[in-house]
């Protein structure tokens, strides 16, 4: 179910995306960009059928973004949190994936995990790793962002060029270890990088190692996934080779984007 054609088109909202209320409304209602059904394209529930529950807003803005309506111009409908359910209920699939935009922002998306919960579903949330909830989370998948993501003049993925206002934002903002121990140590895991060069490694490893020294649980290189970088299939195909190579040569997991192989950049998959 498409909510971005029918709703309240706000580009505005989440300018500073300085709070979790800065992209929600207040209850139990959220920011819903996209709800459907499709299959999972990533990490290693890749392949299952699932609703992905997309909220918009966020707090980060990577200039790869590849839900650049619910981050760079967030548009969606409000929708309470038993609308979302009976949507949910109306599909197949029994996992669920709360994404974004940064869907942990939001103080309703705890209400929505434990409904969801509370009917047996599996869930997945799909993070950047920069809030921790207290809520019923089947499998944290979380993307830290690599200093590859700052948005730059030179990477600028806004039509008037106003990326750089973001670049001190995004690199203040795109690494909380407390928030990434808490994740790890609450749920079960899986970290997810994404990869657009060979130097990204560097990094990646050097913020494994602080991510271990500051969570208390162990952290196997085969939690680590690397993904290629891109919405496209003529994008992906110039990073694939770059993250197959690194996942090998590190012991890492590398990932697809199954969604983008099948149906390019197409919405609602």
């Amino acid at each position: 179910m498409p909510v971005t054609s029918d709703v309240d088109v706000n580009p505005k909202a989440d300018a500073d995306a300085d709070s979790s209320e800065s992209a929600s409304e207040t209850g139990d209602e959220l920011p819903i960009n996209e709800l459907f059904e499709s299959l999972q394209g990533e990490g290693r529930l890749a392949g299952v059928p699932s609703v992905f529950v997309r909220t918009s807003g966020c707090n980060l803005r990577c200039w790869f973004c590849d839900s650049y309506h619910t981050s760079w111009e967030p548009t969606h409908a409000t929708m309470s949190v038993a609308e979302i359910v009976a949507e949910v209920e109306s599909y197949d699939a029994d996992h669920v994936v709360l994404t974004g935009g940064e869907p942990l922002m939001h103080d309703a998306a705890v209400t929505l995990l434990e409904e969801l919960d509370a009917r047996g579903y599996h869930t997945t949330v799909e993070t950047n790793g920069t809030v921790a909830r207290d809520a019923p989370i089947d499998l944290a998948s979380v993307s830290p962002k690599l200093a590859s993501s700052t948005p730059t003049p030179e990477k600028d993925p806004t039509p008037d060029g106003n990326a750089g206002e973001w670049a001190e934002r995004h690199e203040e903002r795109r690494i909380d270890l407390d928030a990434l121990a808490t994740l790890v140590e609450r749920y079960d895991f899986q970290l997810k990088f994404v990869v657009s060069e060979r130097e990204d490694v560097t990094e990646i490893t050097d913020l494994l190692g602080r991510i271990r020294d500051a969570a208390a649980v162990e952290i196997r290189d085969t939690d680590v996934l690397l993904m290629p970088e891109g919405a496209t299939r003529e994008r992906i195909a110039e990073t694939r080779p770059v993250a197959a190579e690194l996942s090998q040569e590190y012991g890492f997991r590398y990932t697809p984007r199954l969604h983008v192989t099948l149906w390019n950049d197409a919405p609602e998959t």
